[in-house]
C-alpha cells in the first residue's frame, strides 16, 4: 500500500494535525443548526481546538453560524469554488488573524466576521458584489481593507474597527454609512498611491512594482497613505501575493540601474 503523504492527506475531509496545527479540512457540512439543535458533528471542545480551517475544492457555500465562536481559530484558507459566506459564519472567532478568500467569492453575509477582534487585514476579490450589514463590525484591529469600487457595502460594515477610527470624515462620528464606505474604497486611489494598488492587487508582480518604484523613485517605498500604511504593508498582508520582495534588493537594483550597471 502506498504511504499517504501530507500533500495527499490535505484533500481528505476531517479534523487532524497538519504541519503542527490542529486543522479542519472542511467539505461543506452544516455544522450548526440554529433552531435549538446547536452544534452538529463536532463538539464545542473540538471546535475550540481548531487553529486552521482549509475549505476544500467543491465547497460553494459557508453556511450561517458554521464556525461561530471557534475561539482558537487563527487562519482560514478557502478554495476558489466558494461563492458565498452566509450570516455570522465566522463571528466571534477572536483569534482569527488571516483569511484567504475565494477568488470567485460573490457574497459576504451579515455579521459574517463580527467581533473577530484579532483580524488586521482583509482582501476582497473583485468578484464580490455585496458585503452585507455589519460583516466586519467589532473587528477592532482591522486596518487594511482592499475592496473594488463596484462592490456594494452595507450598513455598519466597518463599525468599531481601526478603519472607522482612522476615518477623517466628520460624518463618520454619526456613522454616515455611505460616506465611510466610499472613503474605505478610495483610500489608495490617485496617482500617488499607485504602488499601494499594485501591492494590493490579486496578482502582484515584481516587475510592475519595480517599474513604479523606478518611475517614482525610492521615496515611493516609504510613502504612507492617509491611514499611515506603506505599499509594502499591503504587500506583506496580501494573501494572494505569491512573491517575496526584499526592499533592500529592490533598492540595490534601482541604484545599480541608475548607475548604468546590472544586478
Amino acid at each position: 500500500m502506498r504511504v499517504q503523504t501530507e500533500e495527499w492527506r490535505r484533500f481528505i475531509p476531517g479534523s487532524r494535525m497538519y504541519k503542527g496545527k490542529k486543522t479542519l479540512f472542511y467539505n461543506g457540512e452544516i455544522l450548526y443548526v440554529f433552531a435549538g439543535e446547536g452544534y452538529r458533528i463536532y463538539s464545542q471542545e473540538e471546535r475550540n481546538s481548531w487553529e486552521v480551517i482549509v475549505v476544500l475544492p467543491g465547497v460553494e457555500v459557508i453556511p450561517e453560524l458554521n464556525f461561530r465562536g471557534c475561539e482558537n481559530l487563527e487562519r482560514v484558507i478557502m478554495s476558489d469554488t466558494v461563492q458565498r459566506i452566509e450570516d455570522e459564519a465566522f463571528s466571534d472567532c477572536e483569534s482569527l488573524v488571516f483569511v484567504k478568500l475565494s477568488r470567485n467569492l460573490e457574497y459576504i453575509g451579515g455579521y459574517a466576521f463580527y467581533d473577530c477582534t484579532s483580524l488586521i487585514s482583509m482582501f476582497i476579490p473583485p468578484s464580490c458584489t455585496e458585503i452585507d450589514k455589519g460583516a466586519f463590525d467589532g473587528c477592532t484591529m482591522l486596518s487594511i481593507f482592499n475592496v473594488a469600487q463596484q462592490t456594494q457595502i452595507g450598513e455598519r460594515v466597518f463599525a468599531n474597527t481601526a478603519l472607522i477610527r482612522a476615518s477623517p470624515s466628520e460624518q463618520s462620528r454619526y456613522y454616515n454609512h455611505g460616506a465611510v464606505n466610499e472613503w474605505v474604497k478610495n483610500i489608495n486611489q490617485g496617482e500617488e498611491y499607485k504602488l499601494h494598488r499594485a501591492c494590493s492587487s490579486f496578482n502582484p508582480l515584481e516587475e510592475i512594482i519595480y517599474e513604479i518604484v523606478k518611475r517614482k523613485g525610492p521615496s515611493a517605498l516609504q510613502k504612507k497613505n492617509e491611514i499611515g500604511l506603506t505599499a509594502f504593508d499591503y504587500l506583506e498582508a496580501n494573501p494572494f501575493a505569491n512573491i517575496e520582495i526584499d526592499q533592500r534588493v529592490l533598492l540595490k537594483r534601482y541604484v545599480l540601474e541608475m548607475m548604468g550597471e546590472t544586478v
